[in-house]
């Protein structure tokens, strides 16, 4: 059918090959076009066959995984999802798949042919659906602004023993596709920007490498945050996975507190939870910032931002890899400015002056 998403299966096991083409190729709505044992056969298949998605293991012969990804998201982007026992959540290579561009990472199943592989290849076939709608031309903005970046000169804003009452705070949300777009959105910003409060829907071990990784490759200071962490000039905090973040006051001090209280939007950390306290400690004196991501969580927060006074900035569908998250926001009215990925950081250092 018309409506089908093509998919080629790229892996070095005949056995994985044939047990994910035979599994995936009976799920409604999915068609495998192909399935290639190394990148080089991948390659070729790619330019002929025209996959909607294609699924990549990382260990194989005569190039691994990760550096076909590359090079695939640099000459021919396209939705690929990472299936692998090499990445488990967290690893490094889990991170780096991310960061090349791949729109999930999933464990391969233990068994080819057991019982365990019906519900992975369930998971497997709805990331499949999903990845089909991404905007890869945003994809491609995003690693090309990256690329012309340099990261020379970068220093860190000096810590201060005594906080200061702070103008501006900054909540940002994203979801699918937030990790390099916030990276491109980061790497545009001084050492001393304003503080920043960043929900990013991912699983609980990785929150930590993220931050680790922009706190090498930004100009500002990032860490995962902890219960009652202050909020400075010079500082951004990654809400950790699996806990929802809430700004709070003391006086002139701005803090964090973290708690597992149900998911909100199906989600924890939720955006939505974060915005609304920001809204109710912060008033006019924050700016709220929904990027690409799927659902609608950060929507009705950031609506409560604008109403009470915030700035409020929307990415646009064009540099969105999925236009979910943003479009909720849009539709309800709570979009005070609709922005490019290439103008965010700028609306952003204006906003919070």
């Amino acid at each position: 059918m018309a409506d089908n998403v093509k998919v080629l299966i790229i892996d070095d096991s005949a056995v994985v090959r044939s047990a994910l083409a035979q599994r995936l190729g009976a799920v409604p709505g999915i068609e495998i076009v192909g399935t290639a044992l190394d990148p080089f056969i991948a390659r070729d298949k790619i330019l002929v066959l025209k996959p909607d998605v294609v699924t990549l293991d990382i260990e194989m012969p005569r190039m691994d995984g990760l550096t076909f990804l590359e090079k695939l998201m640099m000459y021919y982007p396209i939705p690929v999802i990472v299936i692998s026992s090499l990445a488990p959540e967290g690893s490094a290579s889990y991170f780096k798949a991310l960061e090349l561009g791949a729109l999930e990472v999933i464990s391969k199943p233990d068994s080819a042919f057991g019982q365990s592989i019906e519900t992975q290849v369930m998971l497997i076939a709805e990331k499949i659906k999903i990845a089909a709608k991404t905007n890869m031309e945003a994809r491609r903005a995003v690693a090309g602004i990256s690329g012309t970046l340099s990261s020379a000169g970068k220093k860190k804003a000096s810590s201060k023993a005594m906080v200061e009452t702070t103008d501006k705070i900054v909540a940002i949300g994203a979801s699918t596709g937030g990790t390099q777009t916030f990276r491109t959105i980061l790497s545009q910003l001084p050492a001393d920007g304003p503080p920043m409060i960043l929900v990013q829907h991912m699983p609980p071990i990785f929150t930590r490498t993220y931050a680790e990784s922009l706190n090498e490759s930004s100009n500002m200071e990032v860490k995962e945050a902890e219960e009652g962490d202050s909020l400075r000039q010079g500082l951004l905090l990654i809400a950790p996975g699996n806990y929802h973040i809430l700004l709070r006051r003391s006086g002139a001090r701005y803090f964090v507190t973290l708690n597992q209280r149900p998911p909100v939007c199906h989600v924890r950390p939720s955006v939505d939870v974060l915005f609304m306290s920001v809204a109710e400690y912060a008033g006019k004196n924050a700016v709220g910032v929904v990027l690409t991501g799927m659902g609608s969580d950060g929507a009705r927060g950031l609506l409560e931002m604008k109403q009470a006074g915030a700035a409020t900035i929307v990415q646009d569908e064009a540099t969105s890899i999925v236009w979910g998250m943003p479009k909720a926001a849009y539709d309800i009215g709570a979009c005070g400015s609709l922005t490019s990925l290439d103008r965010i950081a700028q609306e952003i250092s204006i906003k919070a002056k």
